[in-house]
């Protein structure tokens, strides 16, 4: 049967990572990450740097940018102008086989490969800024934590707001008691409403390919198909085979604060109802919930993910002349004595509710370190410091349970999950999402 083929393949990729993660290179010895003082600037590379990973290479000027790699020399142009003594590249693999002053990298490719790219960086000893999600599936997501933790490299996922005052208040609220045991979380985005084209088929013209562009390396592990303007540049989002949908875009900064500060782990189950699926796109909407189990003398958590336009009802205690999150959507915990409510994405400006609540609730200490910026929090931990706020170890299982939401919706029934060994024990098909098969010539 297809799941059990699958579930073979994910079995062989899992070993030949793990064994690959412990020696690289042909010597077979592990390669560490250059010592760098907190005096001395990081030999810094981008990778993908036509649309997200311009804005990151700006917030990581302070180094030595010294290496620039776009599969599209058109759209990236302005970037490659703007660091006149980065060497240029197309392909990420030639870059890292040929410029060995390299010691970090930034991945701001689309979903599809930003695990094989953070891996090969990673085996090399580099440390490594992804975008987020960390990964286009879940076992992707498993092997990247897995990888950082043998290289003892410096890791970091695009969630800026984890960085941020208002997720840190949030978790010292919940910690305090503020709003009492929680058991309920409802998040929700805007997305893909506006944003990129979902629930439409594969385009059937097949124009020529743009003479700055390298198809072939753009596609990457994903399977072939015929170039068309439908995919790129950032339409890729809502395609299977190259994003990861809303819950991609959005789940990684939505649910990072639920997941920080009720010490979420991994879900018994999940479900999902959405508008019709199909096997190219994400559907227009969808809603997802998510069942943890109880953590110690925390209770069982439904976490509910809305998206397309969906809402969750709106609290009773929050007037109705004043917003419910923003266009970029919100979050709201409901606990035993109230509820916390934030806006957009970074989990921004929390309020407790009913009003009367902030008043008689004190402030507590500020029990967190606050962030220097998510983009100086990675590079002082590139030069020793200690580990970033979002590092594989925290942001891959992060990652896993975002993109076990698109898992639900793609299969349409309650999954059960074992998060520990990545798998669905009451559904077999749906292990085949769990990973992909690469394209011939690609590999983790």
């Amino acid at each position: 049967m297809q799941h059990e083929s699958m579930s073979r393949r994910i079995f062989l990729m899992g070993t030949a990572v793990t064994a690959a993660g412990l020696a690289t290179g042909a010597s077979g010895k592990r390669v560490r990450p250059r010592r760098v003082s907190p005096n001395e600037k990081l030999n810094i590379a981008g990778i993908g740097i036509g649309g997200r990973g311009k804005s990151n290479l700006k917030e990581c000027t302070s180094e030595n940018i010294v290496a620039l790699c776009d599969v599209d020399e058109g759209y990236a142009g302005k970037v490659f102008a703007a660091y006149p003594n980065a060497k240029r590249y197309k392909d990420y693999r030639v870059m890292l086989e040929k410029q060995k002053d390299i010691d970090a990298v930034v991945v701001s490719t689309p979903d599809h490969t930003h695990a094989i790219v953070s891996m090969a960086a990673m085996r090399l000893g580099k440390h490594v800024y992804c975008e987020k999600p960390l990964t286009h599936t879940i076992l992707e997501a498993r092997k990247l934590t897995e990888t950082a933790r043998e290289m003892k490299v410096a890791t970091q996922m695009g969630i800026q707001g984890h960085s941020h005052e208002g997720i840190r208040q949030i978790c010292e609220w919940v910690w305090a008691g503020a709003i009492g045991p929680v058991r309920e979380v409802h998040i929700w985005t805007d997305r893909p409403k506006g944003w990129w084209p979902q629930g439409v088929e594969r385009p059937k013209d097949t124009p020529p390919v743009p003479a700055t562009l390298d198809w072939d390396l753009w596609i990457g592990p994903a399977p072939n198909r015929p170039y068309n303007p439908a995919y790129t540049p950032f339409k890729w989002r809502g395609w299977w085979d190259f994003g990861c949908g809303a819950l991609g875009d959005m789940g990684c900064h939505l649910m990072d604060a639920p997941y920080w500060a009720l010490d979420l782990a991994y879900p018994t189950s999940v479900e999902a109802s959405a508008t019709a699926v199909n096997s190219e796109t994400g559907p227009l909407a969808a809603m997802v919930h998510y069942y943890f189990p109880a953590r110690g003398d925390k209770p069982p958590v439904m976490l509910t993910w809305y998206d397309g336009g969906m809402l969750p009802v709106r609290p009773a205690e929050l007037p109705y002349d004043q917003p419910m999150g923003n266009e970029n959507g919100g979050v709201i915990f409901v606990g035993d004595k109230g509820k916390i409510l934030a806006e957009d994405e970074n989990a921004q400006h929390p309020r407790l509710l009913p009003d009367s609540l902030a008043k008689e609730f004190p402030k507590p200490e500020k029990t967190i370190a606050r962030s220097p910026g998510h983009h100086k929090d990675w590079i002082a931990a590139c030069k020793g410091g200690p580990p970033s706020g979002a590092h594989f170890d925290y942001s891959g299982p992060l990652t896993e349970n975002v993109l076990l939401g698109n898992l639900a919706i793609r299969v349409g029934k309650k999954l059960n999950w074992d998060g520990p060994n990545v798998k669905c024990t009451n559904v077999p098909e749906a292990n085949d999402l769990v990973h992909c098969q690469y394209r011939e010539g690609w590999t983790l």
